[in-house]
């Protein structure tokens, strides 16, 4: 295979605050790097947790997001992290305020799983 692992999955986000608060703050992501592009007027912070590399770009002027329940435009998704605590980790994320999904099962796995979002709407899932 051509692939050796993934890189970097780019996230664009609308607000500087809420978003580092979301992914530094509440999901413990460390920041590596944070530059202001003037040409491009938008910021590009990388953020780092595990294996787990993202490049944030702050964008406010960014159009919306098409989501669910609205509809969904082609591209990615969603984000799906492994964990092994679901139940507790959902607690976490209620006690801080994060909108988050009730824990169900999988339509095809069996596999308990949550949807939560970020400050912009993204669903991130959680998979047990």
């Amino acid at each position: 295979m051509i692939f050796e692992d993934i890189h970097h999955i780019a996230i664009i986000c609308h607000d500087r605050k809420e978003t580092l608060s979301f992914y530094v703050d509440k999901l413990g992501f460390k920041i590596i790097s944070d530059y202001r592009r003037i040409e491009k007027n938008d910021e590009k912070i990388d953020v780092e947790k595990g294996n787990l590399r993202l490049e944030l770009f702050i964008k406010p002027d960014a159009p919306k997001r098409l989501s669910y329940p609205v509809g969904e435009g082609t591209g990615l998704r969603h984000l799906a992290f492994k964990v092994t605590n679901i139940e507790a980790i959902v607690e976490n994320f209620k006690a801080q305020k994060i909108r988050v999904e009730e824990i169900r099962r999988d339509d095809f796995t069996g596999e308990k799983m949550t949807f939560f979002f970020d400050p912009d709407g993204l669903p991130l899932e959680l998979h047990e």
